[in-house]
């Protein structure tokens, strides 16, 4: 651009001066060089820089990332208070769309967490997601979601920020976790949705020793008709009923374990409120050795857990939530008592814009038996939460 602005005004002033016989003449014509050289400049500002070059072997690549910055202030009995700021999770995904169907691609998630002093990375989904194999039905082929957890915190549970699910919290069932190595046939339809797999088991912590496999399933009823349609929160109504389960055969992770876990959970949400309800069974009859009381009472239990929002202000920007689990950990040889545990969450939400959405709440657990739901001895705490939940 600037060599053409050069040639433009030395043609102009050449073919201009050349017919130019006054003193006017001469001015008038200074006075539209000068017009012309801030016009040009102006298109030059619109030029936009050169590109700095991606190379891939696909038509689009799309990134994108999750936040999760916070400080925590606990109070455990009889112990003195402890302030921690904490960078709870990390997530990087780039989607490689490699097919002429848009809704096909490849995705790669990295998963960065921090706790207890230690950073571990892990690599949380790496699968091929076709879309229409089937009739309304795509599948993931790799490292692909798990079909209850995924769906759980993106229709009834909006604040993993501040904690898991109630399926999988730590203070809670912790039951699975979100992803396996495995095969899983997502459909969408108005009325009706569901996801069924077949996966490693181990889920993706842990390795898989190739001992046995898991089923699980998820099968919900979309009863207002909009199950086929893209939700969000503050602007969507929707009423769901779901049943989702697994059938996990000689899990490497605990013993060779075989259990069975069972859900029942429903949520209704409008852009103003949401409450969800649910009920969770784990059945684990495996002869496990009478001094593994941690493996006998993971998969054994029930529970249930009701959660709730408000929201109000300029499209729904504040958020009121509050969130009760009460599970029973069972141990199956009857040589332990039940071990029951109550955990409540609640607090308010601030969503700044569609990037960043800050949280204050509080978090209370108490194992009234004194361990939790894989019979280790645990304190009872309550605990103030700042964060920060950052999309990109």
């Amino acid at each position: 651009m600037p060599n053409l602005k050069k040639i433009l005004l030395s043609t102009g002033v050449i073919a201009t001066i050349s017919t130019a016989n006054t003193s006017t003449e001469i001015k008038t014509l200074k006075a539209q060089m000068a017009a012309m050289s801030d016009k040009l400049e102006t298109l030059e500002s619109k030029v936009p820089a050169k590109a700095t070059p991606v190379f891939a072997k696909t038509s689009k690549l799309k990134f994108s990332g999750q936040h999760y910055l916070g400080f925590v202030s606990k109070k455990i009995n009889g112990e003195d208070r402890t302030n921690n700021f904490e960078m709870r999770r990390n997530y990087v995904q780039v989607k490689a769309y490699l097919f002429d169907d848009p809704k096909s691609y490849f995705r790669f998630t990295l998963d960065e967490t921090t706790g207890n002093g230690d950073n571990t990375l892990r690599i949380k989904y790496a699968y091929l997601y076709l879309n229409d194999v089937l009739p309304n039905t795509g599948v993931e082929i790799g490292q692909a979601h798990r079909p209850w957890l995924d769906y759980e915190e993106h229709q009834g549970w909006f604040h993993r920020v501040v904690d898991k699910t109630f399926t999988e919290s730590k203070e809670s069932a912790d039951l699975t976790n979100s992803a396996d190595m495995g095969i899983n046939f997502k459909t969408k339809t108005p009325y009706f949705t569901s996801e069924l797999g077949i996966f490693n088991g181990e889920g993706y912590h842990d390795v898989d020793k190739g001992a046995g496999l898991s089923a699980e399933w998820r099968l919900t009823a979309a009863l207002l008709g909009n199950g086929d349609a893209k939700r969000h929160a503050r602007k969507s109504t929707y009423f769901d009923a779901s049943f989702w389960g697994q059938y996990n055969v000689s899990n490497t992770k605990n013993n060779d374990e075989t259990y069975k876990i069972y859900g029942f959970h429903a949520v209704y949400n409008t852009p103003s409120f949401l409450i969800s309800a649910q009920y969770n069974i784990a059945d684990n009859d495996n002869t496990i050795a009478a001094n593994d009381l941690k493996n006998r009472m993971h998969h054994n239990g029930h529970g249930y857990s009701i959660n709730a929002d408000y929201r109000f202000g300029e499209a729904y920007a504040y958020d009121v939530f509050a969130r009760y689990d009460h599970w029973t950990a069972e141990d199956p040889a009857d040589v332990k008592a039940d071990a029951d545990m109550d955990h409540i969450l609640y607090g308010v939400a601030w969503e700044q814009n569609k990037n960043v959405t800050w949280y204050l709440n509080g978090k209370h657990y108490d194992p009234i038996d004194g361990i939790n739901y894989e019979g280790k001895d645990k304190k009872k705490f309550d605990a103030v939460m700042l964060s920060a939940e950052i999309n990109w």
